[in-house]
């Protein structure tokens, strides 16, 4: 009994303590949000009303609302970072947040969090930004429904979009990011979760992730970035549901594994990238139910790639299935469907009866010298791969799908 009127107690104070509201607008008393930080106390709502705030440096040191009314707008005018968060609980909601000063030493941010917990950013536009919204050494956060853009032509003077160092817990879900060096950015960042984001339009990488484990990313789409999706030494990583379309280049990928041990990569879509999933140093990994569609290549495995499972995936269309640059090989490849496979089914239980070989010999020519890719659609080109499939001498002689599926799998 004691314990249940101590918590009512608490709810009390708690929601007492969030019905004080400081109003803030151009023709208020208290006309600027420094002005409302100075007195407001942990547990007040600080309300925003439409107008043009032209303020940057502002520091938020309690645990406090911050919600705009009426799409506020807050204009750094190129001088600096704007918002900095250095408490606990702590929201922003509802403001355009516009012109974050360039540095060359700095990562100036529209809005920055420093070793803050149970944060919440959500619902605001961030316009012509160097960085988004940085978030150090903090835990227990949301980054939601956000707009954020820049005009960014070249990496070394651009920041990303959303970007966490040293974080755990965080979730980053339906956000807009384009116009960026990297959509999302994640180094050291655990038990974190990815979702229902659109990255598209950046200079570098739709998503990077480095040095980040037991994480999850899911129903996103990456659209016409520099290179896709980059994940590199990172292991336990559930990447799902995604898309990955027209990440076009001479170096280009939907997505780069690196160093990714333990993944899980299910349902995702591949279409019209210049690489689809190019893997180094990945092991342990298994491909399951992803539709690789109109793409230069679709898998691209380049050394000490092991024990990796690729199952019910459908490869239709791409210019080369699979590019495979050394004849040992440990991987399998089962019960997939091959828009390439000319194979028969005579006893019509949906199985070719027939292997699949999925490396072509072209394909590691032309990942030994690229020029060659001009003679792709040749007789003589058709010709050398036949003689191959008969009796393999530079491919791997048991990198075979044993089951190839008859019918594309919906």
């Amino acid at each position: 009994m004691k314990n249940i009127l101590t918590a009512l107690i608490f709810c009390l104070i708690n929601a007492n303590a969030y019905t004080q509201v400081i109003k803030v607008c151009p023709d208020c008393k208290i006309n600027s949000i420094a002005q409302a930080l100075k007195i407001a106390k942990n547990g007040y709502k600080i309300l925003i009303e439409k107008g043009l705030y032209s303020e940057r440096n502002i520091i938020i040191d309690k645990s406090i609302q911050l919600i705009g009314a009426g799409n506020p707008v807050i204009d750094g005018d190129n001088k600096g970072e704007i918002i900095t968060i250095k408490a606990d609980n702590v929201s922003i909601s509802g403001f355009t947040i516009k012109n974050v000063g360039t540095s060359y030493t700095e990562d100036n941010a529209a809005i920055k969090v420093v070793k803050g917990n149970f944060f919440t950013i959500s619902n605001n536009t961030l316009e012509n930004v160097f960085f988004g919204i940085t978030i150090e050494k903090s835990k227990h956060g949301i980054i939601e429904n956000n707009n954020i853009s820049s005009t960014a032509t070249q990496e070394y003077n651009s920041g990303n979009g959303i970007h966490l160092w040293h974080c755990d817990d965080i979730k980053v879900k339906n956000n807009q990011l384009h116009g960026l060096r990297d959509g999302i950015y994640f180094e050291f960042v655990t038990n974190s979760s990815i979702s229902g984001n659109i990255s598209k339009n950046n200079v570098r990488y739709g998503l990077h992730f480095m040095f980040s484990n037991d994480n999850e990313y899911f129903e996103n789409t990456f659209v016409n970035n520099g290179a896709g999706v980059a994940v590199m030494f990172s292991k336990n990583i559930n990447m799902h549901h995604n898309k990955f379309i027209k990440n076009w280049g001479s170096s280009s990928y939907g997505l780069l594994l690196k160093e990714i041990y333990d993944a899980e990569i299910t349902d995702n879509l591949f279409e019209q990238n210049t690489i689809g999933i190019h893997a180094e140093g990945s092991t342990r990994i298994n491909y399951k139910k992803n539709n690789f569609i109109n793409n230069g290549w679709a898998i691209k495995i380049s050394g000490a790639c092991y024990t990796n499972k690729f199952t019910k995936n459908n490869f239709v269309s791409n210019a080369f299935d699979v590019s495979y640059n050394s004849k040992l090989n440990d991987n399998v490849f089962d019960n997939n469907y091959w828009s390439e496979y000319a194979g028969y089914d005579l006893d019509k239980n949906g199985i070719g009866d027939v292997p699949f070989r999925p490396v072509k010999l072209f394909s590691y020519i032309a990942n030994k010298t690229p020029e060659t890719i001009v003679l792709l659609r040749s007789l003589f080109i058709d010709i050398i791969n036949f003689s191959e499939k008969v009796s393999p001498v530079f491919t791997p002689d048991n990198l075979l799908d044993n089951n190839p599926l008859m019918q594309e799998i919906k």
